[in-house]
């Protein structure tokens, strides 16, 4: 596949945007990534990058280049994924894109669990709102992703759903702790550290005030799930959360958990989903079925990880 490595030059190029980080990156010099770029735009009578002041930038040739690009370097994944599969081997990376939500807890577990059967498998994980996770499944940036949406998304073909309420989060000594379930009114009093308006627990939390007329009164707000964790602890406020993301019920804890009922809030979707279209390489498949029989169980109202040897 030594035809591959020139797209492979291509697409740093354009991720890094600069032809010097993206030479120290693939162990060339500068001048000789150059040459390699200019010699392929020569060979196919296009300008494929412009030269700017911010660095290197694809023009409109360059963008449908870097569309083939992407597509051929994902499809040689897959083919050498299947070609080891072949073999016996359970080898490769796996990229997944996740929301904040997953990402303490699931995720980990998750993955920790994958990796005991099938050691030779890395992962990269980036953490990201649904926007962004679908604009990276898109560009070939990941292979998965594991996002919580209030709406369907475009350029999403999803894979899993698992229903997810929200929930509030308040220091143990908390006032609302006396209730069982809440309504949203019942949280309006007091102060509350709240996620920014790029996640989906946020814009169910907006949707409610458009709906309602009923504010917030909003003490801090931050797009770290674990700031906002602990901000409940150290400064007595309230927070929001989803199910998948709350921390677990434990008579030690300092954090208690409280669902909002769902005539405020809505059961929206945590999803698992990849580009539609797009053939995974074999390892991405297995991992994507090891994710959805998590999902089956945590829908079925069992622990996920009750049984690691599955």
């Amino acid at each position: 596949m030594r035809h591959l490595r020139i797209l492979e030059l291509v697409d740093e190029v354009a991720r890094t945007g600069s032809i010097r980080r993206a030479a120290a990156r693939l162990n060339f010099t500068a001048s000789a990534l150059t040459r390699r770029i200019q010699d392929l735009e020569s060979e196919l009578g296009v300008v494929l990058f412009e030269r700017t002041s911010r660095g290197m930038r694809p023009t409109t040739a360059g963008d449908m280049f870097l569309a083939h690009t992407r597509e051929q370097l994902a499809e040689a994944e897959r083919l050498k994924s299947g070609l080891e599969d072949l073999q016996g081997l359970r080898r490769g990376k796996v990229r997944v894109a996740c929301s904040q939500a997953v990402a303490p807890e699931f995720m980990p577990r998750a993955i920790g669990v994958f990796r005991g059967l099938y050691p030779m498998v890395d992962f990269d994980v980036r953490v990201v709102d649904h926007e962004q996770a679908a604009t990276a499944l898109a560009s070939y940036d990941v292979d998965l992703a594991l996002v919580f949406s209030p709406d369907s998304l475009p350029g999403f073909e999803r894979l899993a759903l698992l229903e997810q309420r929200l929930v509030a989060l308040m220091p143990r000594e908390h006032v609302l702790c006396e209730k069982p379930e809440l309504r949203l009114r019942d949280c309006a009093g007091h102060s509350l550290a709240l996620p920014d308006r790029s996640t989906g627990g946020r814009q169910l939390l907006d949707a409610f005030s458009a709906r309602t007329g009923i504010t917030f009164e909003v003490a801090i707000e931050s797009n770290s799930f674990e700031f906002l964790r602990r901000s409940v602890v150290q400064s007595g406020l309230v927070s929001f959360q989803i199910d998948v993301g709350a921390p677990a019920a434990d008579a030690d804890s300092d954090i208690i958990v409280r669902k909002i009922d769902r005539r405020d809030a809505p059961p929206a979707n945590l999803v698992l989903g990849k580009l539609p279209g797009r053939n995974l390489p074999q390892i991405c498949l297995i991992f994507a079925e090891y994710v959805m029989d998590r999902m089956a169980l945590m829908r079925d109202g069992r622990a996920p990880f009750e049984n690691t040897a599955d």
